[in-house]
């Protein structure tokens, strides 16, 4: 029983019958605690009607009395204190009764058959065609004494019922079972195809496709299987990228200290030559360095390890420190630097949010254009800090925008990989800002330029809301 449908359709026709046992033996003890008492009561009101109306007419036959009042619909026996017995109506199934019990009829006292019938009987017992089955009353009639027992004939008064009551229950066992088979296939169908895809996604295949528009709880877990299907058919493609990337990172300035390590080895190079050769080497090891640190600070912030060393510090002052440090590279390229940075204190690691500003700003002088200019300002608010990078340049598309702080994402692979082009500043800067439980946002136009916003909190509390 290793298919769910099966399981479904086993578990849903078990609770089907523990339902209907459950409930049958909770409409027992209702019959039995109220039904039954009723029902002797009922029947004694009409045994007793019946032998006061005998009494009351001394004149009429007995026997064709009691015939007519069986064939109205009742099971009846009579005894006389001489032991002469008669049967009207249908026959009993059983017919023993104790003497007992027509010894005390006859000497006056009531037989409540019905109630005292055994409780060990279930609500069935209502239809028992036996004789200790009924209600007996003493009946006088032309001076003699009866002891008269009578009961319902069910069969006479619910035989058409009793079959109508069968085909009922029939076809109602028989639609349920029918509509648990075609419901259950109905709702197990999106689990097969999800099952189908989770394999088809452990082989390999992100592309999965689920058409499943309902709007349950399953219609929900499609959607949420095709996004993180989606989500990690960018990060397969987001590993390729990166071995790629790093790959080439690593692989080119090997390439380039070895070439030039070789042409150092020849002696007949003039000294401005090897000068250069020996500039271009330690370029190159600053670039391994960089990407290596890079690639430690993420794996370090992955692990989440306690890194963050907070207090209180003035990020105004931290900002304008790095912008004097900057000033040269600013100058150089020929841009317009202005700023609005007012002394602000907040909560956080000062040197962790210092690599969060240093990407940030060498970001915008990189991918400026000429005669640019950049703005960089602190907007206090009640509970938050707001610090806003905005730059004039290249922009970004808005494909690249969805995806700028992933990891070793490059928005334009053709741009220049200097030393800070290994795809990881903005990752590493998005991380650092969301354990400082803060948040960062990008704004661009493409050709117009590019406006990153954090959002921190003050000075109190670890979290951002």
């Amino acid at each position: 029983m290793k298919s769910l449908y099966v399981k479904f359709v086993v578990i849903t026709i078990g609770i089907m019958i523990i339902s209907s046992i459950l409930a049958f033996l909770v409409s027992n003890a209702y019959y039995q605690q109220k039904i039954k008492p009723l029902n002797d009561q009922k029947n004694t009101e009409i045994a007793l009607s019946i032998a006061a109306f005998a009494k009351e007419h001394p004149s009429i036959m007995l026997k064709d009395y009691l015939e007519n009042t069986a064939a109205m619909g009742y099971q009846i026996y009579s005894i006389d204190q001489s032991g002469n017995e008669a049967f009207y109506g249908a026959p009993f199934r059983d017919s023993n009764l104790s003497a007992y019990t027509k010894e005390k009829v006859l000497n006056g006292t009531v037989h409540h058959g019905i109630l005292q019938f055994p409780k060990r009987t279930f609500v069935t017992g209502f239809f028992a065609n036996e004789l200790q089955n009924t209600i007996g009353v003493p009946l006088k009639h032309n001076g003699k004494t009866y002891a008269l027992f009578i009961r319902p004939d069910i069969k006479l008064l619910f035989n058409e019922m009793h079959f109508l009551f069968g085909w009922i229950l029939i076809l109602s066992i028989t639609l349920s079972i029918v509509m648990v088979l075609f419901s259950t296939k109905y709702l197990v169908k999106p689990i097969t195809h999800l099952t189908n895809a989770t394999q088809s996604l452990a082989n390999g295949n992100y592309h999965v496709k689920l058409n499943i528009p309902r709007q349950d709880e399953l219609g929900n877990l499609a959607r949420s299987f095709s996004k993180m299907a989606q989500k990690l058919g960018q990060t397969e493609e987001m590993r390729k990228e990166f071995i790629s990337n790093i790959s080439h990172d690593i692989q080119s300035p090997l390439s380039n200290i070895k070439g030039y390590t070789n042409l150092l080895e020849n002696e007949s190079i003039g000294p401005e030559e090897r000068a250069q050769y020996i500039s271009i080497i330690n370029s190159e090891i600053r670039r391994l360095s960089t990407l290596t640190k890079q690639l430690l600070l993420l794996a370090s912030l992955d692990r989440n390890e306690d890194m963050l060393k907070k207090r209180p510090f003035n990020i105004g002052q931290q900002l304008k420190e790095l912008i004097r440090n900057y000033q040269w590279v600013i100058s150089e390229k020929g841009l317009m630097l202005s700023y609005t940075l007012p002394d602000t204190e907040i909560m956080g690691d000062p040197s962790l949010l210092n690599t969060v500003w240093d990407n940030l700003l060498s970001n915008a002088i990189k991918y400026n254009k000429p005669n640019g200019s950049i703005e960089i300002s602190i907007q206090e608010r009640k509970e938050s800090v707001l610090i806003t990078f905005e730059d004039t340049g290249i922009g970004l598309k808005h494909t690249e925008i969805e995806r700028i702080f992933d990891r070793f994402y490059r928005a334009d692979p053709a741009r220049t990989r200097t030393i800070e082009g290994t795809g990881l500043g903005l990752s590493i800067a998005a991380t650092i800002i969301r354990l400082h439980g803060g948040q960062i946002t990008v704004t661009s136009e493409e050709g117009e330029g590019s406006a990153f916003i954090v959002e921190m909190k003050k000075n109190h509390g670890d979290g951002f809301c």
